[in-house]
């Protein structure tokens, strides 16, 4: 059994006794904070009592980035489609993530309730743990990333099967080339998963309109 450690986070509740969750993890070199400035423009006022809860990753060395220690969910061993992925890094961020959705059911919000989000690095993650989420979540938000581990998509779970997935990439992104997160996009196709494709014309960020798209899902799958 993968260890379940404990993450630092930041939470933002929209409004008092929040009824759903939103669980967003940041990008390489980034932290909690990243995302926190977002939540004014996803829930308007008290629109909607929502729970959003940014977690900070752990730092690690990164081989990608000759070996600086930095927040990261996993290490980076290169880009290149002929790179070495780094599984175990993937199962201790997956025990971590785990561990947030299960803490979210015991202060009365369930996992049909938690949409997990993730950005770059924070979005890989996201598609690897919840797709393999042993309960169904109301969906995941994917942004400028690409999909790990693709020849291990049998490990993916029936309950998660047909969760709603909404994948967002830059046009000129520099850092993850959107031909990988339309590559990664065609994959889950493939294996039968309703993807939401949306692409802006931004580089490696987020975007008002992207966010307007995210407002919507979000508004949709915790309807």
């Amino acid at each position: 059994m993968q260890e379940r450690p404990s993450l630092e986070t930041i939470e933002v509740e929209t409004a008092p006794s929040p009824q759903a969750a939103v669980i967003w993890l940041h990008g390489l070199g980034a932290d909690g904070h990243d995302f926190e400035p977002v939540v004014p423009q996803l829930v308007r006022g008290r629109e909607r009592a929502w729970r959003f809860v940014f977690p900070h990753a752990p730092v690690q060395a990164v081989t990608i980035n000759g070996g600086m220690r930095m927040r990261a969910w996993y290490d980076i061993r290169g880009l290149e489609r002929t790179a070495t992925e780094d599984l175990e890094g993937f199962q201790r961020s997956d025990a971590s993530v785990r561990a947030l959705i299960e803490r979210e059911a015991a202060r009365g919000i369930p996992s049909s309730r938690v949409v997990l989000a993730g950005f770059s690095q924070g979005g890989a993650v996201a598609l690897y743990s919840g797709l393999r989420y042993p309960q169904r979540l109301a969906g995941l938000m994917a942004l400028s990333c690409y999909l790990p581990l693709r020849g291990a998509l049998h490990e993916c779970t029936e309950a998660n099967a047909g969760v709603r997935i909404f994948m967002a990439h830059g046009l000129s992104d520099g850092v993850l080339p959107l031909a990988l997160g339309a590559a990664s996009r065609r994959a889950l196709e493939a294996r039968g998963y309703a993807v939401e494709w949306h692409q802006y014309p931004m580089a490696h960020s987020v975007c008002p309109a992207e966010l307007e798209d995210i407002r919507e899902f979000l508004f949709r799958v915790l309807a």
